[in-house]
C-alpha cells in the first residue's frame, strides 16, 4: 500500500472537517471498505460468468417446485443465521458475532 505524503493526509483531514455529518459517514464507510482486506478481495473478484450447468438448472427447478408445494415450510433467514451464530441485527450493523 502506498504511503500518503503528510500534505495529502492534512488535505484529507481538512476536507473531512468541512463535510456535513452525512458526508463524513459515507467517507468513513468508504475508508473501512478500502482498508478491509476481505472487502477489497470481494470488490476485485471476477464476475461469476460461468454458464449454469444442466445439473444446477435441475436443482434450482426442484427447489422452486418444493417451495411451491410446501409454502411457508422453508428455513427462515433468522434460523439460517443462527446456524452460523449471527443475529440479523449483527448482520445489519456489521458486528462480529462473539
Amino acid at each position: 500500500m502506498a504511503t500518503a505524503s503528510p500534505n495529502a493526509k492534512q488535505e484529507a483531514h481538512e476536507l473531512i472537517d468541512s463535510m456535513a455529518p452525512s458526508q463524513v459517514t459515507a467517507v468513513v464507510g468508504l475508508l473501512k471498505v478500502m482498508l478491509d482486506p476481505v472487502d477489497r478481495a470481494i470488490a476485485s473478484a471476477p464476475i461469476d460468468d460461468e454458464p449454469e450447468g444442466e445439473a444446477e438448472r435441475q436443482a434450482v427447478a426442484a427447489s422452486k417446485a418444493w417451495m411451491a408445494e410446501h409454502p411457508g415450510r422453508g428455513i427462515s433467514f433468522e434460523d439460517l443465521l443462527s446456524e452460523f451464530g449471527v443475529t440479523a441485527e449483527e448482520l445489519r450493523h456489521g458486528q462480529d458475532a462473539a
